[in-house]
């Protein structure tokens, strides 16, 4: 029988949370400028994350995160539409994010 690991909750994990709120601060940007701008696409794709950013456990923050880098995308992506300034801290707020996730998961093997 193989064992169940425990994941932890956020607030024992200091360098996943601090990254993933800060993900969400850039993302609150975002889904202002895309209601300022009118842009109903990206305002409904992103308007979720910067919630999920803050309050989804491990398991789900992985999944969150995914879904703010697929906004990426090499023929569609979210730096066509909104103020590259706030996309791009969003990438690099996410990209820490993700880093940080793996490395604690690195850790726990």
């Amino acid at each position: 029988m193989t064992p169940v690991r425990r994941i932890p909750p956020r607030h024992e994990l200091p360098d996943v949370d601090a990254a993933a709120l800060d993900a969400a601060r850039a993302a609150d940007a975002l889904v202002a400028a895309a209601r300022d701008m009118g842009n109903e696409r990206w305002l409904g794709y992103l308007a979720p994350l910067p919630d999920r950013l803050r309050d989804d456990a491990l398991p789900d923050l992985r999944s969150a995160a995914r879904r703010a880098r697929a906004a990426y995308g090499p023929k569609d992506s979210i730096r066509d539409s909104l103020p590259w300034e706030l996309t791009e801290a969003f990438l690099d707020r996410i990209d820490r994010l993700l880093k940080a996730i793996n490395r604690w998961e690195a850790s726990r093997d």
